[in-house]
């Protein structure tokens, strides 16, 4: 009778239902877990040369994969939400490519990061000391994160600046005792010095001598400090590193030529320094800034990861290091993805193939560091789910009740 393969249906398609409200609820505080709806379409008996007859109901199963999670802050670096499109590349330990939005990233035995589902990050590493140019677009070359051991790193100096002004009202000095001529009454009007930092990150101390020669003209030098006199001062060891000459507006004070004032830090690079924003007026000298890059050896003390997923070690220096691009993927219908242990997913055909690229680029969301996705659960619809699955299902099953009664009663009349 149909009254019962119809009724079973019905308590086939409210059981899966409930199932899919078991699974939701029991996942309300998975990080990252995206809820799971059943759909239902009516069976219809269509035998050719037939009028059609009910056959009951199917259910399917569907997951919003697409659905965005509340994003919550940690305390932890590696923990790291989606904000918007796409998908964390995660592999196994066999090296199989998944899909997840579980960002709950923390570092293994070995350094790797790996997230509460067991699965590892995996990135591109960088190119070049900064990553901003640098895009991912394929699986290749992506490997798994590592955040262990990175050595210690030092900086050589390349560029610096300085700002101050030089009094105009100087004394001029006579070219026979001008800084550059290295002896021992050798003179100057003014000085600053300045620390660079050479291949291996040792520091060097190099003296920045100012000279008036009148006019609006003065020559500026620059010396080791270790090769100068002892206690200090002229005559220097060996020649100055660099010597230039400033020129200055009459009128302004404002220089005019004369920057960048470049030499070879000892050891080192060579440095450019920016002498632009120097002024001659009719005041002291004073020294208003003085920048200049490189580091010290300093050790790894930490991770930073920026929106557009960018790795980057800390060093205790102040330094900082890019390390890895952490892409995102995303596929046509994120919905259709194949849901495998771990809240995590692959590629089918009905999903569409996977598309990589990198965080905040091609329609993809940012990625969110000290931040975990929570579950899209609405514990309160799954509830009231509940009840209404429940209420099909017995109504189904008094159906089927109804059914086996009139069976029940068509098998006495025939006997």
């Amino acid at each position: 009778m149909s009254i019962l393969n119809t009724s079973v249906s019905g308590m086939l398609a409210d059981s899966n239902w409930l199932s899919t409200i078991a699974q939701n609820v029991a996942n309300a505080n998975t990080t990252g877990y995206k809820n799971v709806e059943t759909q239902f379409s009516a069976l219809v008996d269509a035998s050719p040369g037939q009028t059609p007859q009910v056959a009951g109901v199917s259910s399917s199963m569907i997951s919003y994969n697409t659905m965005q999670g509340q994003v919550e802050t940690t305390q932890t670096v590696s923990d790291l939400a989606v904000q918007g499109a796409g998908f964390f590349i995660v592999s196994d330990g066999s090296g199989n490519t998944f899909l997840t939005r579980n960002g709950s990233f923390v570092p293994d035995a070995q350094g790797y990061l790996v997230n509460s589902a067991g699965y590892y990050l995996m990135a591109a590493p960088t190119t070049n000391a900064t990553a901003s140019s640098q895009s991912v677009n394929s699986l290749s070359g992506l490997q798994k994160v590592n955040i262990d051991g990175a050595a210690a790193q030092a900086s050589p100096s390349t560029t610096a600046a300085l700002t101050a002004n030089l009094p105009s009202t100087a004394t001029i000095i006579a070219n026979a005792n001008l800084p550059s001529t290295n002896t021992a009454g050798a003179q100057f009007t003014a000085e600053t010095t300045l620390t660079a930092y050479d291949n291996l990150g040792g520091a060097h101390t190099v003296n920045v001598y100012f000279a008036n020669e009148g006019g609006g003209k003065w020559e500026v030098d620059a010396y080791d400090a270790s090769t100068a006199a002892a206690g200090g001062g002229f005559p220097y060891t060996s020649g100055p590193l660099a010597t230039g000459t400033l020129n200055f507006s009459p009128t302004t004070g404002a220089l005019q030529s004369g920057s960048p004032l470049t030499f070879t830090v000892p050891g080192g690079q060579a440095l450019s320094l920016n002498l632009g924003s120097m002024t001659q007026l009719a005041s002291a000298f004073g020294v208003t800034s003085s920048t200049i890059n490189g580091n010290a050896p300093g050790t790894m003390s930490g991770i930073a990861i920026s929106q557009s997923g960018v790795l980057s070690f800390q060093y205790s220096n102040g330094a900082s290091s890019d390390a890895y691009i952490i892409p995102l993927a995303n596929v046509a219908s994120a919905d259709n993805l194949t849901s495998v242990l771990g809240d995590a997913f692959q590629t089918n055909y009905a999903s569409g193939t996977m598309q990589i690229n990198n965080s905040l680029s091609g329609g993809l969301g940012s990625i969110n560091s000290s931040s975990l996705e929570n579950s899209t659960v609405d514990l309160q619809a799954e509830l009231t789910n509940m009840v209404q699955a429940q209420s099909s299902y017995e109504a189904n099953s008094k159906v089927f009740q109804t059914g086996a009664t009139i069976l029940d009663v068509l098998n006495k009349i025939q006997a």
